[in-house]
């Protein structure tokens, strides 16, 4: 076994801690132009460095099995290229919009389902702001704008806040939902600065969205950063992904939801997982997904019960699988009935 700090330079503390085993030093020696690797400091901390089967290290540290792409699995697993009428900008839903706001993280997870996008070191320009903004304008069914990425909190202050101000002057009554993982895996960038800087922008609304995937993620430092949020009036929500490994069962997730509604945390959505190209060695099968979901259903009160919601792959968009999403089913053959009334095929591929 090698330790991190032998592939990469400036290793700290919290890396010399972690020996790769060798799926994961594997990756270091073959990864090509695949996902890049970042781990910060703190996030390393997390990881129990005598479980091989961590569940904060299986996010953070990447495998050879990344190099490993089923037939099945897309370059743009959600199709976001198909509906991007300017660039860095997709409008798949009628009231709702995503700017992709950087290309950057403050760590790459490994499970990425746009890892054709983050890892470059892109930030909007001017002109790319200001067509956007401008397709904002021209465009009042659109209620919602999700700034994501990569993580709009890794962008410069200035260049966020231009971002901002610039998409509310062409709609002042646009909502924001920034979707971030940075209170989860670098909890010391949520400074004063930056919840000054959002909470500016409270008055037409708007919302951090963040991805907690595991109680152990729910340090009193990623807390606190979370609860500067709140404080400042900016509601915070959560959008868990089920990954095989991680997060499979239903102790776990019960765990997180409670743990979340507790600490003034939504449980917004749980997503299965997309299926975005050498992710297939954490995928869970839909109908064990199904299986762990009735359990939570059981356990769960509806303030802590996430929505469980599929994205059909391609484009064909957001599925619940909590209600009525599922039309029919034949083995690993599913209809699924999207929330504008179309009837789409899936075929779960099962896990490896």
């Amino acid at each position: 076994m090698s330790k991190i700090t032998d592939v990469l330079s400036g290793g700290s503390a919290e890396e010399d801690r972690l020996e790769l085993a060798p799926d994961e030093l594997a990756w270091f020696d073959e990864h090509g132009e695949s996902l890049p690797f970042r781990l910060p400091d703190y996030y390393a901390g997390l990881i129990d460095p005598d479980n091989p089967d961590d569940p904060v290290r299986k996010q953070a540290v990447p495998s050879v099995r990344e190099n490993t792409v089923q037939p099945y699995e897309l370059e743009d697993p959600l199709g976001e290229q198909r509906y991007m009428p300017v660039e860095l900008l997709i409008h798949r839903y009628r009231s709702r919009a995503v700017f992709l706001s950087s290309g950057t993280c403050a760590m790459y997870c490994r499970h990425c389902f746009r890892r054709n996008f983050t890892g470059t070191p892109l930030q909007p320009s001017i002109d790319q702001i200001e067509r956007a903004a401008e397709y904002l304008g021209s465009h009042p069914e659109i209620r919602e704008l999700l700034v994501s990425g990569g993580d709009p909190l890794v962008l410069p202050l200035r260049i966020l806040e231009a971002m901002l101000s610039r998409f509310r002057s062409s709609r002042p009554d646009l909502v924001f939902r920034i979707c971030t993982r940075v209170p989860v895996v670098l909890p010391q960038g949520v400074t004063d600065a930056v919840v000054q800087l959002l909470s500016g922008f409270r008055e037409a609304g708007i919302y951090v969205v963040t991805q907690y995937n595991h109680p152990v993620e729910l340090s009193g430092e990623s807390l606190r950063a979370v609860h500067a949020f709140i404080d400042a009036g900016i509601p915070v929500l959560n959008q868990t992904v089920l990954l095989k490994g991680v997060n499979d069962d239903e102790d776990a997730l019960a765990d997180l939801m409670n743990a979340l509604v507790r600490n003034r945390i939504v449980p917004y959505y749980l997503f299965h997982l997309d299926m975005a190209r050498g992710t297939s060695h954490f995928r869970v099968s839909l109908e064990r997904g199904l299986r762990i979901y009735a359990v939570l259903k059981q356990r769960l009160s509806m303030l802590a019960l996430p929505e469980y919601c599929v994205d059909i792959p391609g484009g064909g968009g957001k599925v619940s699988l909590s209600g009525n999403g599922i039309a029919a089913r034949d083995g690993s053959a599913y209809v699924l009935e999207n929330r504008e009334g179309q009837r789409l095929s899936y075929e779960d591929p099962g896990e490896v």
